[in-house]
């Protein structure tokens, strides 16, 4: 029964499809491309593709070859590697059972702007005053947080083979599809500033991914490395317990190190497209200036965008939109299985309740975040210093305080506790080879990766 309940991925294609869904989200279309903005651009892409490479590789490989090792989602994975360590995975399935509600908001945040591209409604979106006056209504962001829930409800009842990997199957490819799209189209456009200067998508190109070192200090450096690295998390889905599952459900014959490399390459890659879709076509109409518009670049700034272009954008911003629900969908089903089989694992309950537990939760706490806009409003200052309301109390202390924390337990656990060979051992079962990174791995997880989370953290905290 608990085998069924649980279930695994019919082949390696689906595994990493369905990994890469989980990656591939909002972290990377919408948080990626404003942070490069924010840091220099090409610096920024820079310290994040070499960070990827050696930061990001050794956290996957660690924790999705816990998953295929033990069998079991994140809540009872680590107590099965070393009993001292079991409490990893209660943190690790915190992190997700906070990320999943407010997800979940801002999914249902992008279904109703997909909605009013496909009606037609994008001039109405580009209005100033829109976004604010959607989120702070009563009804409204909640009926599509509801629908939003429901889809990945579906999905996750389905089971991972017929569920999360058959979907991710179909998603996955259209969303890369849309964004190579939609980015080679950003390249194509021009616009006059208003006093004869033209931007062009190739000046926005440039921008985005030439270095700016005018005026770089250490500091800057610093804080451009630890920006890259946090948005790590939001990209290749660490420290949340996604990775512990979706390699639990991994078969034994799987080549893991094959199909780690090719989650981190399409994500790598996905996330660094997602910039060439955004920061041309912001620039182009509203100058390194529209680049400050933080989070709400996706929501605020680029309906303006697709406003400018005419009545091309309707239909470049319907497309857009619909890409951006696909990939809430995959990450979000990714979060709700890590903790629908959390309670399959420890408790031995059926898919059917666990997905309806969990969907539970997402409601009910969803619900306090969505009214956190209006008879819940208050402002509060964090300890970084910015001013939250209740989604990014949640947001700062999941992605600040949390992951990290996981992430440097786990590390400390794997390098030093139990030794790097069990993962080295896991990832070579059947004759693969870990090939020429096992060097680093070793030093990675020993050494440099658990310096950078702890400065990570303190940064988070506001302590630097």
């Amino acid at each position: 029964m608990e085998s069924k309940s649980r279930g695994s991925f019919g082949g390696t294609l689906g595994f990493v499809l369905a990994a890469a869904g989980s990656a591939v989200g909002l972290g990377n279309i919408w948080r990626f491309p404003y942070l490069a903005a924010r840091d220099g651009g090409g610096l920024f892409v820079l310290c994040y593709v070499i960070l990827a490479l050696t930061f990001g590789f050794t956290l996957l490989t660690t924790e999705i070859a816990i998953g295929r090792k033990t069998r079991q989602s994140q809540l009872t994975a680590y107590s099965r590697i070393d009993k001292r360590f079991g409490f990893i995975g209660i943190f690790a399935s915190v992190v997700p059972a906070i990320i999943l509600p407010y997800y979940c908001a801002i999914g249902g945040w992008v279904l109703k702007y997909t909605v009013d591209f496909l009606t037609g409604g994008g001039t109405a979106a580009a209005a100033d005053g829109y976004f604010t006056g959607f989120i702070t209504s009563n009804v409204s962001p909640i009926v599509y947080m509801l629908i939003f829930i429901a889809v990945c409800a579906f999905i996750i009842y389905s089971g991972v083979e017929k569920g999360i990997e058959k979907y991710s199957k179909v998603l996955m490819p259209v969303l890369f599809v849309f964004v190579v799209v939609i980015a080679l189209f950003s390249l194509t456009l021009s616009s006059d500033d208003g006093s004869g200067n033209v931007r062009s998508g190739l000046d926005g190109l440039a921008f985005y991914l030439i270095p700016n070192l005018e005026g770089l200090t250490v500091h800057k450096l610093l804080s451009t490395l630890m920006d890259a690295l946090g948005q790590l998390f939001y990209s290749i889905s660490v420290a949340m317990g996604i990775m512990v599952t979706y390699g639990s459900y991994a078969k034994k014959e799987t080549n893991l190190m094959k199909s780690i490399n090719g989650i981190e390459i399409f994500d790598t890659i996905v996330a660094i497209i997602a910039g060439i879709m955004i920061v041309p076509a912001v620039f182009v109409f509203m100058g390194p200036e529209g680049m400050s518009a933080g989070p709400g670049l996706m929501f605020v700034s680029l309906p303006k965008v697709f406003q400018a272009m005419g009545a091309m954008g309707t239909i470049v911003g319907a497309i857009f939109f619909v890409m951006v629900l696909f990939a809430a969908i995959t990450s979000a089903v990714s979060i709700y299985e890590a903790i629908a089989s959390a309670l399959i694992d420890k408790f031995h309950i059926e898919r059917a309740g666990a997905t309806a537990l969990t969907g539970a939760w997402a409601v009910i706490v969803g619900l306090i975040v969505c009214f956190g806009y209006n008879i819940f409003y208050f402002e509060y200052t964090l300890p970084n210093g910015a001013v939250a309301q209740i989604l990014d109390i949640m947001d700062y202390l999941s992605n600040n305080v949390m992951m990290p924390v996981v992430a440097l337990l786990t590390c400390i656990l794997i390098g030093w506790a139990t030794g790097p060979s069990v993962v080295i051992d896991e990832i070579e079962e059947g004759d693969v080879e870990f090939g020429s990174r096992k060097g680093l791995y070793i030093v990675m997880v020993r050494f440099i990766a658990p310096v950078l989370l702890a400065i990570l953290l303190l940064q988070g905290i506001g302590i630097l």
